[in-house]
């Protein structure tokens, strides 16, 4: 399985977004740079092993869409976020929260 999550900001409309890949790219660079084509700034890149969800849910398995799991105007916000006594880098978008590395302890 290739599950995959970028936090992305669209500076010609002023809005940020997450979005999942869960089977459409082989690569993690492959679903990047489709986003880059579309002159979209890529904020956060995560695999799934890599992340540690807050308040979203995994998306289902689709070989043919990406999925929309957040979005809001303006860019992205970090914040910190316990989990379990540890305290992490997290990003936020709208009301929607992650961990895009859960290797990255504050």
């Amino acid at each position: 399985m290739n599950y995959y999550r970028i936090t992305a900001y669209y500076k010609d409309e002023d809005f940020s977004f997450i979005v999942d890949s869960n089977g459409m790219f082989e690569k993690l660079w492959q679903f990047s740079a489709y986003l880059v084509e579309k002159n979209i700034d890529i904020i956060e890149v995560s695999k799934e092993e890599n992340l540690l969800d807050v308040n979203i849910t995994p998306a289902e398995e689709d070989n043919e869409h990406f999925i929309l799991r957040a979005i809001a105007d303006g860019k992205p916000e970090y914040i910190n976020q316990v989990i379990n006594g540890t305290t992490y880098k997290a990003i936020k978008v709208g009301d929607k929260i992650y961990i895009p590395n859960k290797e990255e302890i504050i």
